[in-house]
């Protein structure tokens, strides 16, 4: 496949660079892909043998409530 039209729908692959301040830029069509805009938050994974990922915090609430000990939906602040 040639060109950025030739991919299937609903995937991008791209390479990104780290700026002065060691921050990535994601690119726009993903950024409209997922709906993404400033201020909105993601969950960096990282793990030595997988690599690194960026996923919507929303899907791993309950991960996230087991492993903090808080209930789901509650803030883990005092």
């Amino acid at each position: 496949m040639h060109g950025a039209d030739a991919r299937p729908e609903g995937k991008w692959i791209s390479t990104v660079r780290l700026g002065p301040k060691s921050q990535i830029v994601i690119p726009k069509e993903v950024r409209d892909m997922f709906g993404l805009g400033p201020g909105d938050s993601l969950l960096l994974m990282a793990d030595v043998e997988r690599g690194i990922a960026l996923v919507d915090p929303a899907e791993y609430a309950d991960v996230m409530s087991k492993v903090l000990g808080s209930p789901s939906g509650e803030e883990g602040h005092s």
